[in-house]
C-alpha cells in the first residue's frame, strides 16, 4: 500500500483547486479561453415593418414582370387556337383557270390578285402554288359556271386574273392543276351552296 505524506496531499489539493478554478474561469467566457479572447460580433440593426413590408412589395413587382414577359414571349393558349383555326380552313387540289372582267361581283376593278370561285364567299384569302410559285389572292367575283367546274379533273373552283396566270405559266389564258389553301374566310356573299367540288373547296370531302 502507498502512503503519501502530509505535504504531497496538501499540494495535489492545490492543484485540482487551480484547475478547477481555471475551467470556472473558461466557463464563465464562453467554454474556451479563445471564445474569452475573441471579440463579440457586433449584430446587424433589426429591419423595421415599414422596410420588411417595402421589401416584400419590390420583390412581388419584379416576379409580376418576369411572369408578364413570359407571358407575352410565349402563350401556348394562342398558338394552340391560332393551329386549330388554320387546321380547320379548306384546302386541297383544283383547277385554275382564268379570266379578265372590267367589273366584278364585289363592286372593285379587277386587279392582278383579283379570283373567282362559286363557293368562297366574296373577300376569302387564298394561297395558290403552282411548281413552287405561291400566290395570294382575294375572291372578288363569281365563277366558273358550273358546267365549266365540272368539265375539268379535278373541278375547276378557281379562276384566277390573267395577270396572275401569266406570271405562274407564262401565259395569260391557260387551265393548271394547283394546289390551294384558304387563309381567311371573307364574309361577302356567297355565288352557289351545292356543285361539283363543292366539298373539296369547303373542305368537308
Amino acid at each position: 500500500m502507498i502512503r503519501f505524506s502530509t505535504k504531497a496531499i496538501a499540494g495535489i489539493a492545490a492543484g485540482v483547486a487551480l484547475a478547477g478554478g481555471g475551467v470556472t474561469t473558461a466557463l464563465a467566457y464562453g467554454g474556451t479561453s479563445e471564445a474569452a479572447s475573441a471579440p463579440q460580433a457586433q449584430s446587424a440593426p433589426a429591419k423595421t415593418s415599414q422596410q420588411a413590408q417595402a421589401e416584400k412589395r419590390v420583390d412581388s413587382a419584379a416576379q409580376d414582370r418576369m411572369l408578364v414577359a413570359v407571358k407575352k414571349d410565349k402563350d401556348p393558349k394562342k398558338d394552340t387556337k391560332k393551329d386549330a383555326k388554320a387546321a380547320a380552313l379548306p384546302g386541297g387540289v383544283s383547277t385554275a383557270t382564268s379570266f379578265w372582267d372590267p367589273s366584278t361581283a364585289s363592286g372593285k376593278p379587277m386587279s392582278y390578285h383579283t379570283i373567282a370561285s362559286p363557293y368562297w364567299p366574296l373577300g376569302t384569302k387564298v394561297k395558290i402554288t403552282y411548281n413552287g410559285k405561291s400566290e395570294i389572292g382575294v375572291v372578288e367575283d363569281f365563277g366558273p359556271a358550273e358546267w365549266a367546274v365540272a368539265q375539268h379533273n379535278p373541278p375547276a373552283l378557281i379562276d384566277l386574273s390573267e395577270k396572275m396566270m401569266q406570271h405562274l405559266t407564262g401565259t395569260a389564258s391557260n387551265s393548271i392543276t394547283i394546289k390551294f389553301q384558304v387563309l381567311e374566310l371573307g364574309k361577302g356573299g356567297v355565288y352557289r351552296h351545292s356543285g361539283t367540288g363543292y366539298d373539296t373547296a369547303t373542305g368537308k370531302a
